[in-house]
């Protein structure tokens, strides 16, 4: 299962806030997405970057599990691969520390940086 996130900063003219996107794929073929406005607001693209991985590694662990129950793949053992197409967003998830540009991010979008240092994810 690979997963693949993107986010729109600044997308919504209203109330400024950024969309969260993104797709799981097995075998070629889609088998969960979302397309939503962040609930949070990211003062930069990074940081609307770093809220769709939050938002994406959620739904990665349910999904792990789900195709796991099914029995399509023998273990869930190694961590899944989540794309991200923003080196600054990967850098705050990849920090084990509070980084300058995420100490104010609220805590729980720091349950990313959880399931990386776990070995569930990888980006």
């Amino acid at each position: 299962v690979f997963c693949y996130t993107d986010a729109g900063y600044l997308t919504d003219a209203d109330d400024l806030k950024s969309q969260t996107g993104y797709v799981f794929v097995l075998n070629c073929g889609a088998v969960d997405w979302k397309n939503a406005k962040q609930s949070i607001f990211g003062t930069s693209s990074a940081e609307a970057e770093y809220i769709a991985e939050f938002d994406a590694s959620k739904e990665a662990m349910w999904v792990r599990k789900f195709i796991f129950e099914l029995g399509v793949v023998p273990t869930i053992e190694e961590p899944k691969s989540m794309y991200c197409d923003n080196t600054g967003a990967i850098a705050i998830a990849s920090e084990s520390g509070i980084t300058k540009g995420a100490r104010h991010f609220y805590a729980k979008v720091h349950y990313l940086r959880e399931v990386i240092e776990y070995g569930y994810l990888k980006l």
